[in-house]
Parts: C-alpha cells; sequence; structure tokens
C-alpha cells in the first residue's frame, strides 16, 4: 500500500496512469496499456482521478471490472497481440484501488487495430505516423534477441508432450484459459512464439519458442552455446561433489535446478503466521527463473548456479541496465525476455515482474542469516546465503537416530540434508570412531573401516562428516594432496563424547 501511495503522490507520467472507473472501465483503458506494453512499462491504477484523489471503484463492480478487462486483453480484436495481464485489489482511506502493473512488451502491440505509444502522461495514437511506428519496431528488434525469428523450424520441431503440459499447467493456476482451447499453432501465437518479421515478411517460430518448447536436437542448433552448468563445491574446491550440466528447454532446466537444489540445500522449519512455508524453495524458485528469464541467450557466457559453503552464486549473461549492486529500496524491474517471462508466469513458474527481489529479501535473512546480494552488469549475479553446520557439535539425536529434526533441519549441511535421514549417521560414527589417535590418510581410513570402494567411502563417510565439520583436513589447501590426512575436529570429538554418554 505504501508503494502504491507514493505513486498517487508522484502523479502520472510516462510509466503511471490514472483512471477514475467508478462502476466500469474507461473506453481509454486499453489505449494505456497498448502504450505501456510498447513503451516502458507502467503502473495503471483504477478507481483515482486525474488530480491524484482517491475515488475508489464501487465494491458490487470490482468483479465485473475485473472479468472485462482479463476477457478484453485475452481477446486479439481488442488487444492484439494478446496480453495476460493480473488485476490486484488494494484498500487505501477504506476504498477499492484496483492495480495493473503492465510490463514492456517485446512486441509491437495494437489496440482495436491501432498502435499507441506512451509521451509523458498521455497515449498517443502512432498508426500513421510511419517514422514513429518504424523506429518503434526497430526499438522492438534491437531489444530482444528473443525475438528471432527461425523460417527452418517447424510444428515437427517442438516437443507436443510439452505444449500439452504446458497448456494443463496453465488450466490449473487460472480457469478457463484461453491456451486450454487452442491447437498449437493457436497457442504459439497467442504467447507470441510464432511471429512475422515486419521487415522480411517472413515468418516462424521465434528464440523463444525453440527455448521454451523445442527438441533438444533444435535448441543445439539454434544456440549451440545453450546450458545451465549446476555444481556443488563444498569439499572438492578443485573441480565439484556433484554436478549437473543441463542443456536442454527452459521448463525442464526449471524443474532440473530446482531438484538440484532440493538435493544438496536444507529446507529449515519455518511458520508464516499459521502455516509451515518451505523457504528454500520460495528463495530459489526465483533464482532459477532469474537465472532462465533473463538471460541473454545470444550470449555464449554459460550460466551457473553454485553451491558453496555458507552461500550459493549465481551468473548468467546480461544486457544491463545499469550497473552495480540492485537496492531493493529504489530498483526498477526492467524485463530482459518479456515473452519467455510471460510464459513462466502464465504456467506459475514465476511472479509479476519485481516481486521476485522482494521474496529474495523477505525469506533471504531467514534462510542464511544475510540479504541476497544482487549485481548489475555483463553478467547478472546473485548471492544467496545458506544455512551450515556451526563450529559446536551437531544435536546428538542427528547423530545416534539419523532423524532430521524441525529444529536442526536448518543447520545440516547440503550433503547431509540428502543422506542423514537413512544410514549415513550411523557411518559418520563409525569415521569418528575410526579417526580416534593420529591423523590418517583415505587408504588407512578405508582399511580400518573394512571399506574396499572409494565412492562409497567418500559419499557415505567422508563427504557427510567433513560437510558438518565433524573431521577436517591436515592440508585444507591441497584437497587432492596423496598426503593428505584427515583428522577429528573439536566438535567431532565433543559429538563422539555425547554419544557415549
Amino acid at each position: 500500500m505504501a508503494d502504491l501511495k507514493a505513486l498517487i503522490t508522484q502523479g502520472e507520467g510516462i510509466s503511471v496512469e490514472f483512471k477514475e472507473c467508478l462502476h466500469t472501465l474507461n473506453r481509454d483503458v486499453y489505449e494505456t496499456v497498448c502504450a505501456f506494453l510498447n513503451r516502458h512499462g507502467g503502473d495503471l491504477l483504477l478507481g483515482i482521478s486525474d488530480a491524484g484523489a482517491v475515488t475508489g471503484v464501487l465494491t458490487d463492480c470490482v468483479e465485473q471490472i475485473k472479468r472485462a478487462f482479463v476477457t478484453a486483453m485475452n481477446n486479439p480484436q481488442k488487444i492484439s497481440p494478446p496480453c495476460y495481464l493480473s488485476v490486484d485489489e488494494e484498500q487505501i482511506d477504506g476504498k477499492t484501488v484496483l492495480h495493473i502493473l503492465v510490463p514492456e512488451s517485446s512486441q509491437v502491440h495494437r489496440c482495436d487495430g491501432r498502435i499507441f505509444d506512451r509521451n509523458e502522461d498521455g497515449d498517443l495514437d502512432i498508426t500513421n505516423h510511419t517514422g514513429l511506428v518504424g523506429e518503434l519496431y526497430h526499438r522492438k528488434r534491437t531489444t530482444y534477441s528473443e525475438n528471432k525469428i527461425y523460417p527452418f523450424a517447424g510444428l515437427e520441431d517442438l516437443r507436443s508432450d510439452l505444449i500439452d503440459k504446458c497448456r494443463k499447467l496453465a488450466g490449473v493456476w487460472r480457469e478457463g484459459h484461453p491456451w486450454v482451447g487452442m491447437d498449437y499453432m493457436e497457442l504459439l501465437k497467442s504467447a507470441q512464439l510464432y511471429q512475422t518479421d515486419p521487415e522480411t515478411g517472413k515468418s516462424g517460430i521465434t528464440l523463444a519458442g525453440i527455448l521454451l518448447l523445442g527438441k533438444d536436437s533444435l535448441i543445439l542448433s539454434a544456440v549451440p552455446h545453450h546450458r545451465t552448468d549446476l555444481i556443488l563445491r563444498k569439499v572438492n574446491l578443485d573441480r565439484y561433489d556433484d554436478r549437473d550440466l543441463v542443456r536442454t528447454n527452459l521448463i525442464e532446466s526449471y524443474d532440473r535446478i530446482i531438484a538440484f537444489v532440493q538435493k544438496h540445500l536444507p529446507d529449515p522449519f519455518y511458520l508464516e503466521g499459521m502455516e509451515r512455508v518451505s523457504i528454500r524453495d520460495a528463495i530459489f524458485r526465483e533464482v532459477a527463473s532469474n537465472i532462465l528469464i533473463h538471460r541473454e541467450y545470444m550470449n555464449a557466457f554459460p550460466a551457473k548456479l553454485i553451491i558453496e559453503r555458507g552461500q550459493v552464486r549465481t551468473e548468467n549473461s546480461n544486457k544491463p541496465h545499469g550497473f552495480g549492486v540492485l537496492d531493493p529500496a529504489t530498483f526498477t524491474p526492467f524485463p530482459k525476455n518479456p515473452v519467455i517471462g510471460a510464459f513462466f508466469r502464465e504456467i506459475h513458474r514465476a511472479d509479476e515482474l519485481g516481486s521476485g527481489m522482494r521474496k529474495l529479501m523477505k525469506y533471504g535473512r531467514s534462510y542464511g542469516g544475510d540479504n541476497p546480494r544482487m549485481v548489475e552488469g555483463d553478467v547478472f549475479r546473485i548471492v544467496v546465503k545458506v544455512p551450515e553446520f556451526g563450529t559446536g557439535a551437531p544435536p546428538a539425536d542427528v547423530l545416534k537416530t539419523g532423524q532430521v529434526t524441525a529444529d536442526n533441519t536448518g543447520q545440516v549441511a547440503g550433503e547431509v540434508a540428502g543422506q542423514v535421514a537413512g544410514e549415513v549417521a550411523g557411518e559418520v560414527i563409525q569415521l569418528l570412531k575410526a579417526l580416534l589417535g593420529p591423523a590418517l590418510g583415505r587408504k588407512e581410513l578405508r582399511k580400518r573401516l573394512g571399506l574396499k570402494s572409494e565412492a562409497n567411502f567418500r559419499e557415505r563417510y567422508l563427504v557427510p562428516a567433513l560437510s558438518i565439520k565433524l573431521i577436517e583436513m591436515t592440508q585444507p589447501d591441497s584437497s587432492k594432496s596423496p598426503t593428505q590426512k584427515y583428522r577429528l575436529t573439536d566438535a567431532g570429538k565433543k559429538a563422539l563424547k555425547s554419544i557415549r554418554k
């Protein structure tokens, strides 16, 4: 509400527009939406007079206005190409105000067959101004590489199962979603994944369509450098402890990013009101969608998500709108791939533009003890702090029973979070007992434990114990040294002592 009051105080401008709409939609509402889409996006407030007075929308008319707006935005005869926007209700001074956040589009939109652009606080019909229309098309084409058309790609190059999956997801999250009744080509055109180049007249599937729904062979033909590198690096700092190299469509890329995070990061107990919230999933849902939605796909720089001790880092190529650390208080979201972003929102893989940062800040400190950090530049970077075991001994119930309780989940390191619920606790204890006395190398430890497999020893004994800091390397700066040995830490000694009691 504070943000809306600030917008109202600021007054109308190039990205803010007021409409009274007491009991029905003003006829020029859609012209403003079209102008915002064609320019830099903006905030449309219904229930505010031109002078900035809060007049409100009549309570009995709110649902009717919302339905009429959504229906019109899905109607290509009103707004072409269609655009899916949500309407949020807000209460200001006891009156209902409807807030519509309109993102900048990567397409040129028409309202009732006319092209509108935004200038200061007005909507201009530029349909018959050839120069202005040409500049608008040029600006859209040069800004968004996701709109590049690939005429050689056809429906047979897309995955029909993936299209069906996305159609179902859209229908689940919005009853009566228009995609549900469309055939494949109608859906592609509706989602702006099939376009016509106004200069050449060629039509085809866009880069966005290929990345979202294409077969892997088509994706690698269009963008051979496309990949998202998921890395766990906590013990083996020279290489990695686990890795997933993702080179597939963005829908399944998202699922694999989330699965990798869930495998290696803890999910601490967190109550919001009376309900438990997975703040890990809430945070990394936004991180995953950011890596995929806001990447500059024409750049060969590989996207990365790296899980380290105490933090997760991400990097992806970017077309920056400014440089430096982003300040949540002054940050203005700018869409990098609006078509891909809109598609993700329709299938509930992302929220409205700008809400991701708010969620990261809302949950980040509770999760890792510090606010996430986002840095804008040619490479966009995010750093999220994550929980790790402290220097003291871990809870005895984890070591004795292997149970992760609501109170200690947030302390368990990533590897242990995925393994400690079974046999690992007992194996960790065996390793600690084997290290009573002088430091030992891997070969000596395996012999003492009666193990033949190096991989089994490393994954089920060594990595968990190192992760929760019960043991340490005698040469921490040279993890691959042939003379490397391991010894108990003070925490490990305390843990063994607590088990014996």
